[in-house]
């Protein structure tokens, strides 16, 4: 090879060498920017570990599952259907209108599905078990006229609830806003105070153990998942969910529910009632889902969460930070629904 030659092979390479490493470095960029949580609240926000390249799926279990104190049975891949969800509970509730139990192919999930039939609702949503119609069908509206929305763009529910807010029509609302307003919301999570908490990943879009497990500072952050994972994957309506909360975090959201905290907020039971069970169409909030709970602060406060009565609670959450929301939402949590 000439001089030349050897100089335009020597420069080929160096430009070869440096799209490698533009495309690597491209990739570990993208890769980074998908796992990057869009607020301080990554413990409300769960967002699901990502697949390793490659990995396959384990192969299903081909045989029926049963559950605690249920005579039905279903195959696995019935348990996922979210257009048929499995009742395993039939007799724990009324008869389900029919956008409850099978929604409305292609747009209209079945509520039940993401909410369970008797509507206590799982981290990654919310528990309507209990809420006044009214404000059921007032949410809906407002998802449907684009007021609400995740402040987390990545998390898969919120952004299923958008569509199929948009999609349901006043009918079926209706319907399902009787029915989850009918039913009582009963004990369902149970709130531990502690300063260590199994170490977690995120599948579901929900905390779940690792295995094998081992434990690890809880910090400033609630880990809230179930109590009995097979149960909760097989969307067992009659199983619960645990939140471990930090130590101290209870007296101190007690202190900002009950008074205000001095002005860092307003006494939530001038709206939401002397137990926080609801006045009127304001929501409850006692027992419900942490989670659930401080999304929606941080939604309302980050101007996601939109509509008429959530107005009202624009100057309740203004000031509040991250560690004032973790706070409230451990004793609202707490308390007896």
């Amino acid at each position: 090879m000439n001089a030349r030659g050897l100089r335009f092979a020597v420069l080929a390479a160096a430009i070869l060498a440096a799209l490698c490493v533009v495309a690597v470095s491209t990739n570990a960029q993208s890769q980074s920017a998908a796992l990057t949580p869009a607020t301080p609240l990554t413990w409300a926000y769960a967002l699901n570990t990502p697949a390793a390249p490659g990995a396959q799926a384990a192969p299903e279990d081909p045989g029926p599952k049963h559950v605690p104190g249920s005579s039905a049975a279903f195959l696995l891949k019935e348990t996922r259907d979210a257009f048929s969800p499995p009742d395993w509970h039939p007799d724990s509730h009324p008869p389900m209108p029919e956008v409850v139990a099978h929604g409305r192919k292609p747009d209209v999930r079945a509520c039940g599905y993401c909410h369970l039939p008797v509507g206590q609702g799982r981290p990654e949503n919310a528990p309507i078990a209990g809420l006044p119609a009214g404000y059921i069908i007032q949410q809906m509206a407002d998802y449907r006229n684009g007021l609400r929305k995740s402040s987390e763009p990545k998390m898969g529910p919120p952004g299923l609830m958008l569509g199929i807010g948009k999609s349901a029509n006043d009918e079926e609302v209706k319907a399902a806003a009787e029915y989850f307003s009918s039913l009582k919301f009963k004990p369902w999570i149970r709130v531990v105070e502690t300063g260590t908490v199994p170490k977690t990943k995120v599948s579901g879009w929900m905390f779940v153990a690792l295995e094998p497990a081992g434990k690890e500072p809880i910090g400033q952050r609630i880990v809230e998942m179930p109590e009995d994972l097979e149960r909760t994957e097989l969307r067992d309506s009659a199983s619960s969910f645990i939140a471990y909360v930090p130590t101290g975090s209870i007296k101190k959201g007690e202190a900002l529910v009950t008074t205000g905290g001095g002005g860092k907020t307003i006494r939530c039971s001038i709206c939401h009632g002397a137990d926080l069970k609801g006045l009127g169409n304001v929501p409850p909030l006692a027992g419900r889902s942490p989670s659930y709970i401080a999304r929606q602060l941080y939604d309302i406060q980050a101007g996601n969460r939109n509509g008429p009565w959530t107005q009202l609670m624009k100057e309740a959450v203004s000031k509040l930070t991250p560690d004032d929301i973790l706070a409230i939402v451990a004793y609202t949590s707490s308390r007896n629904p």
